[in-house]
């Protein structure tokens, strides 16, 4: 967290960066799983679970605390190059750090099924179907060229619900304005190990334990 503020004199106004300021922020940690690495089984099991949570999101962490340290020293320098130098790391590594930690959330081993209440209406409403819904966002996340997301999100100005997919580690919100919902993540290292190539069949068994709860509850926030 960097904030500013001005200080005005007879003559001029400048914008100062209090030391306070700059050296506030805390690090940003790995979050802990609200379930243990097997609880998914035997749609996603534990190998995949462990190596993309302490390994791949664990390096997301990382990195960004480094890249976040970097930018604070060259604000501080007033160095602009090594600042926007620095914009690919912090979104990518920023990215991975926000994705992941929705789509843990958005998995349960008691998922599954289909949802409830206010968001089910909408999922109705937008898409005409739970199965047409679930087709598309499928379709979407197995379309992605390479890595990336397919989402579920939230258009603040239409007031409806918007299916999209993400490059890389690209964050919805930021990228796209949507409010994320539910993620799915296409990277080789969310399914590969157990689904070798066929993200399809990823995908297919994905549904088995989607939060719906958390999904919903995502959604009732956004839209106060």
């Amino acid at each position: 967290l960097v904030c500013f503020f001005f200080f005005f004199s007879r003559s001029s106004a400048k914008l100062v960066a209090p030391l306070g300021c700059l050296v506030s922020r805390q690090k940003h940690t790995l979050p802990d799983l609200p379930y243990d690495y097997a609880a998914l089984e035997p749609h996603i099991n534990a190998q995949i679970m462990q190596l993309h949570h302490s390994k791949h999101h664990a390096t997301y962490v990382n990195n960004l605390n480094v890249a976040e340290e970097k930018y604070k020293e060259a604000l501080a320098k007033g160095d602009v190059t090594a600042q926007v130098s620095l914009q690919p790391a912090l979104k990518f590594n920023g990215g991975g750090h926000i994705n992941h930690t929705i789509f843990w959330t958005n998995l349960s081993p008691n998922g599954g099924g289909e949802p409830k209440g206010e968001l089910m209406e909408a999922i109705k409403r937008d898409f005409g179907s739970f199965a047409n819904f679930k087709e598309k966002l499928t379709a979407v996340s197995v379309g992605v060229q390479g890595s990336g997301w397919g989402w579920l999100g939230y258009n603040k100005e239409q007031g409806r619900l918007q299916i999209a997919a993400c490059a890389n580690q690209d964050p919805l919100q930021g990228t796209t304005g949507l409010v994320p919902l539910l993620g799915i993540d296409v990277w080789e290292h969310a399914y590969y190990l157990q689904y070798k190539n066929v993200r399809p069949d990823y995908l297919k068994a994905i549904w088995n334990v989607i939060n719906w709860e958390n999904v919903s509850s995502r959604y009732a926030s956004c839209k106060k």
